[in-house]
C-alpha cells in the first residue's frame, strides 16, 4: 500500500512538473526583432494598459492574472472601458503603474521592481514605450527582461493575427489563439471576397477624436483606422496627403474635397458627457440615446454641417479605440455595411460584436460602439 501511494505521489509530482515546465524559444516580434524567452510566461508588464482586452482573448478566466505592471493610459483615455474591467476584476486597481500616458512617463526602475518575465510594447505607440524606444529596450534587456513588440495600431488588420499568435505562444494559449483567429479571419475574408471586383468605392473622411479640439479637423492617413476604410471598400479622402497615422487638415481642404461619407471617431462616453460636452459618447457603459444625442450635436459644428455627406445623411460615428484592439474586425464590418449597404445587406456587425464578447472576452458587452445619423425629420 505504501509503495503504491509513493508511486502515485511520484507520478503526480512528475505530471505537475510537466504542466509547469518551461521551454526556451526564439520568436520574431512585429518589429522584426528575434527575442529569446522562456514560455509560458507568468509575469508581464504592459507598455499599453489597453492590451488587457487582447489578454482577455487568451486568459478568459482572468485577463489580469499575469500582469504585474502596466502603463496608465487605459484609465485616462478610455475611463469607461477601464471602469468596466475594474468592476469585474477589482484587483486591477492594485496593479503597479509603470508610467502614465506617454513614453516619457515610463519608469524603468518601477518596471524592474515588479520582476516581469517579459515586457509587451506596441508598434509606433504614442502612449507608452514602443519599438523605437531603443534606450528603454536596452535597459530592460540588460536586466534580463525580454521585450516583445506587438501591433494592433499601425497595420492593424495585417498584424493583429501575427500579434495574437505571438501572445498565444508566450502565454501557452495556442489553442485559444487559434480559436479566435479562425473567427477573425472568417469575418475579414468574407468582406474581402464580397468586395472583389467592386470598382465603385466611395470616398471617406474619417475624423479622429471628433470634438476634442476646437479647430477642424484631424484626419487619419493610411495607418490605424485609415486602413479600415480601404478594407471596408472605401477610399480614404486624405490617404495620399497624410504619410503617417494622423494629421490636421484645414477647413478649405475638407470643403473642397467633399467626401461621399463622413465618419467620426468617438473618444467620449456616457460617463464623461457632462465634463466633455463636445465629445461623441460611445463604448462601454454608453446607451444608444446618449450616443445619438452627442453625435447629432457634433454634426452641428460649422465645417462638419457644411459637408455634403452630412447633408445627404451619410454620416456615422464609431468608437475610437477600435484602432488598438482585435475588435477591429467588427469595425470593418460596420464600415463595409455603411459604404456598401446593398452588397452587405445581410451582414450583421452587431451579432459579430456579441459573438466577440460572448466567446472571446473576459467582460460582457455593455454599450453601443457605433451610431448612424438620424434621417432628416426624425425626432
Amino acid at each position: 500500500m505504501i509503495k503504491t501511494f509513493l508511486s502515485l505521489l511520484t507520478a503526480l509530482c512528475l505530471f505537475s512538473h510537466a504542466l509547469h515546465a518551461k521551454e526556451t524559444i526564439t520568436l520574431k516580434d512585429l518589429a522584426g526583432r528575434d527575442v529569446t524567452i522562456s514560455v509560458p510566461v507568468d509575469h508581464l508588464i504592459l507598455g499599453e494598459g489597453r492590451f488587457l482586452a487582447t489578454l482577455g482573448i487568451l486568459d478568459r478566466d482572468n485577463p489580469v492574472k499575469r500582469v504585474v505592471g502596466m502603463m496608465g493610459e487605459f484609465e485616462k483615455l478610455d475611463p469607461a472601458g477601464f471602469a468596466e474591467y475594474v468592476r469585474h476584476y477589482p484587483q486591477i486597481a492594485d496593479i503597479p503603474k509603470i508610467g502614465g500616458n506617454g513614453e516619457a512617463t515610463f519608469s524603468a526602475e518601477k518596471a524592474f521592481s515588479v520582476k516581469p518575465d517579459v515586457a509587451l510594447f506596441g508598434m509606433g505607440s504614442g502612449h507608452g514605450p514602443n519599438d523605437k524606444s531603443a534606450t528603454v529596450i536596452k535597459q530592460l534587456e540588460a536586466a534580463g527582461i525580454p521585450v516583445v513588440v506587438l501591433d494592433f495600431r499601425m497595420e492593424p488588420l495585417e498584424n493583429t493575427p501575427k500579434s495574437v499568435e505571438i501572445l498565444g505562444r508566450l502565454l501557452g494559449k495556442e489553442q485559444q489563439a487559434a480559436q479566435f483567429l479562425s473567427f477573425y479571419r472568417t469575418h475579414l475574408n468574407n468582406i474581402q471576397q464580397r468586395l472583389e471586383g467592386v470598382e465603385k468605392r466611395p470616398s471617406v473622411f474619417i475624423e479622429a477624436h471628433a470634438g476634442m479640439l476646437p479647430q477642424c479637423c484631424r484626419a487619419f492617413g493610411r495607418k490605424m483606422m485609415g486602413r479600415f476604410i480601404e478594407w471596408a471598400g472605401g477610399t480614404n479622402a486624405f490617404g495620399d496627403m497624410i504619410p503617417g497615422a494622423v494629421a490636421q487638415v484645414n477647413m478649405e481642404q475638407l470643403l473642397t474635397t467633399q467626401p461621399d461619407v463622413y465618419i467620426a471617431t468617438a473618444v467620449g462616453s456616457q460617463m464623461n458627457m457632462e465634463n466633455a460636452p463636445g465629445l461623441i459618447a460611445l463604448g462601454a457603459g454608453t446607451g444608444e440615446e446618449a450616443a445619438q444625442k452627442t453625435f447629432e450635436q457634433a454634426l452641428k459644428r460649422d465645417v462638419i454641417s457644411r459637408l455634403s455627406a452630412v447633408q445627404n445623411g451619410n454620416a456615422y460615428s464609431i468608437w475610437h479605440h477600435f484602432y488598438n484592439t482585435p475588435m477591429n474586425v467588427v469595425a470593418v464590418e460596420a464600415m463595409a455595411k455603411w459604404l456598401h449597404p446593398i452588397l452587405f445587406e445581410d451582414l450583421d456587425p452587431n451579432e459579430t460584436l456579441k459573438t466577440y464578447f460572448n466567446h472571446f472576452q473576459a467582460v460582457p458587452l455593455n454599450g453601443v460602439y457605433w451610431i448612424s445619423q438620424k434621417p432628416k425629420g426624425q425626432i
